[in-house]
């Protein structure tokens, strides 16, 4: 229980809502933006859209300051905020967005975040949420929100033992997105620009490369049908290249297909909220009748994913065995095909899928014509040295998406229990050097 020091407050008591506009005199001729689709739960998972002043559209107003706790106000029960810790000066967020400002003289500023990101506030907030198609909490609903407020040095040493949890979640997740952008540029300098085959047709030896592997690209263009690529290099239909399967959902109605189910059923849902393209859990589960509903069956790891409807794009490589739903295309690729090129291949021309998709209610991009998009085929000792440079990479990223997991049980358990005081400071340290 808590003890009598700590005493229950409204949010208005100890911050400000809003309370800084662009509206007021603004210094710069630009704005940083952010938007409600590039946050996710207490992360920015796309970096500010830097733009100018002029063509800042009409609902960025708010700005943002270090130490702000900036919380989505439309459909709060996804839980879209993030904390402020290193924010540019030209933040602006849109006003799908609340700015909570704490008063620093009554509550730590990362106290305050950690208030908003506990359960129990959301649960409020859905509480009191207005609005069937798009279901928005207030402003006044936020201001009048309880927090539970223990004595200041209190709340520096939760919000310091939260915030280092929050730190290194953060941490490793940028670390993935560099070195996912790094596999990235390396698909393009090869396979869309290609670099190492300019260099050697200039006569030069091609920047950043082993000579092993430089020797593996030929030196000269030949014609194709879609343009001029490498010589020894081909075009093939994406069909005759690797298997594309499709998937199903049993019947919602029939227990035998759920209940206690074990094995892992993917949906569009699922990849949505992937940081970086590697699925490790889904939401859902299957038993052994509900995948034998399913045509494609239990799909292997290393299966390149691809959302094929509402909407199109999604992407993910499995790390676990899966059984997809009707609105994935499934990517099973081999040595001549492989998964981390089919996955940037894929990336790279979704427009061209794009234009391939129809639909009269939404867009869908129908397995048959997916096997029928045509793509550049480098030879397979170029995919290999390619293969041998991301591989490693993608299994960083595996490694640091697993501590990523535990370190949010940890954080998540461990947040409830503080900021409602009945774990003590002096519990927690023992318990997280139980688990160092």
């Amino acid at each position: 229980m808590a003890n009598n020091y700590w005493r229950d407050v409204t949010l208005k008591e100890v911050a400000d809502v809003n309370p800084d506009s662009i509206d007021k005199k603004w210094p710069y001729d630009h704005i940083s933006y952010i938007d409600i689709s590039s946050v996710g739960q207490g992360y920015i998972s796309i970096k500010p859209a830097f733009i100018s002043l002029v063509d800042a559209p009409s609902r960025a107003k708010r700005r943002v300051r270090l130490g702000d706790t900036v919380l989505s106000t439309v459909r709060p029960n996804r839980r879209s905020m993030f904390y402020a810790s290193d924010p540019s000066p030209d933040w602006i967020v849109s006003t799908g967005f609340a700015v909570i400002r704490p008063k620093q003289d009554m509550i730590s500023p990362r106290y305050l975040y950690s208030c908003v990101f506990n359960q129990t506030f959301t649960d409020y907030l859905v509480a009191h949420e207005i609005g069937a198609a798009y279901p928005a909490v207030s402003v006044n609903d936020i201001l009048n929100a309880p927090i539970h407020l223990p004595p200041r040095k209190e709340q520096d040493a939760i919000a310091g033992i939260l915030g280092a949890l929050d730190d290194k979640i953060e941490l490793n997740r940028q670390l993935c997105k560099t070195l996912e952008d790094t596999a990235q540029a390396i698909f393009k300098s090869w396979f869309v620009d290609f670099d190492p085959v300019h260099a050697k047709a200039a006569g030069k030896q091609p920047e950043r490369l082993k000579p092993e592997i430089a020797a593996l690209f030929p030196d000269s263009f030949v014609d194709s049908e879609l343009g001029k690529i490498p010589k020894k290099w081909s075009v093939r239909a994406i069909g005759e290249m690797i298997q594309v399967l499709g998937g199903g959902t049993p019947s919602t109605k029939d227990s035998n297909f759920w209940i206690n189910g074990v094995h892992p059923f993917c949906t569009p849902k699922d990849m949505s909220s992937l940081s970086v393209p590697l699925l490790l859990s889904t939401e859902r589960k299957l038993t052994d009748d509900g995948i034998a509903r399913i045509s494609s069956g239990q799909l292997p790891l290393g299966t390149v994913l691809l959302s094929s409807r509402a909407p199109i794009g999604y992407l993910a490589v499995t790390e676990i065995p899966v059984s997809i739903n009707q609105g994935i295309i499934a990517m099973v690729c081999n040595e001549h095909f492989p998964n981390y090129y089919a996955l940037h291949w894929t990336r790279t021309n979704l427009g061209i899928i794009l234009s391939k998709a129809n639909g009269s209610t939404f867009l869908e991009i129908s397995k048959s014509n997916f096997r029928l998009i045509k793509a550049i085929v480098p030879t397979v000792e170029v995919l290999n040295s390619y293969m041998g440079l991301v591989e490693p990479l993608y299994s960083r990223i595996e490694s640091m998406l697993l501590e990523n997991q535990l370190l949010i049980t940890i954080r998540d358990e461990l947040l409830p229990k503080l900021i409602s005081g009945d774990l003590r400071i002096n519990c927690t340290e023992r318990i997280l050097e139980r688990g160092a």
